[in-house]
């Protein structure tokens, strides 16, 4: 994750690399890297900067993702999808111009309740325009010790249905198929033939009790690559 807690930090550490980010390229030479994420926001980097960096993800055969639109709209939206981006994360602040774009690049929206939440932010993502569009939209906790400490899956979901509008059967696709495409992960996601066998088990009467109780976790069974 490209990140910062300051612009000057932030340009002083892309000036350094001199563009050319000899830790990415060292990290990935040695099989370390599946993506590159980067934070567009004016406390952290800019869309410059960030460009700089995904032109070296390009150059190198990486995905990319960003967490864009959070606090503002930057174009980083726009900006990760002119890069081909798997995702794009918070989005608080997109507009209709960065929905189009990423609904013809294919970018996930991730839509993160639990930053929204804990940040007490007033600006909702475009749900309506995301469904428009039909961009897919994942649902994660977005997990740190910073603007998100939720580590509760089931939570995120009622927090997309309750804050956002998102319907229980949308909650459920973002946790699951679309999530995993937003990881890039093409192998999981469904249960289909041939997919990996990463699943739960949930003792529920309807998928919608996965997102309607709070403080409840109904797992019955989990099983990992087939295995229980």
């Amino acid at each position: 994750l490209l990140d910062a807690g300051h612009r000057s930090f932030g340009e002083n550490r892309v000036q350094e690399a001199e563009g050319k980010f000899p830790a990415l390229r060292a990290a990935h030479a040695e099989g370390l890297v599946d993506a590159v994420d980067g934070f567009c926001e004016g406390i952290a980097f800019s869309p410059a900067q960030i460009e700089r960096v995904f032109i070296v993800a390009q150059e190198l055969g990486l995905p990319v993702k960003l967490h864009a639109e959070q606090l503002s709209n930057l174009g980083g939206a726009v900006l990760a999808a002119r890069y081909g981006a798997i995702s794009a994360d918070h989005l608080e602040y997109l507009d209709e111009a960065g929905v189009a774009a990423m609904a013809a690049a294919g970018t996930v929206a991730v839509i993160l309740p639990g930053a929204f939440y804990t940040l007490r932010e007033m600006q909702m993502p475009p749900i309506d325009l995301l469904r428009r569009y039909a961009v897919p939209m994942a649902v994660a906790t977005d997990m740190n010790p910073g603007s998100s400490p939720m580590s509760s899956l089931l939570l995120a979901m009622n927090m997309a249905c309750t804050l956002f509008r998102m319907t229980p059967a949308e909650a459920l696709a973002g946790a699951t198929t679309h999530a995993a495409r937003a990881l890039g992960l093409a192998d999981r996601g469904t249960l289909a033939p041939g997919m990996v066998a990463d699943l739960a088990v949930w003792s529920c009467g309807h998928p919608a009790e996965l997102a309607y109780r709070i403080g409840f976790n109904p797992l019955h069974q989990r099983i990992i690559g087939g295995v229980l």
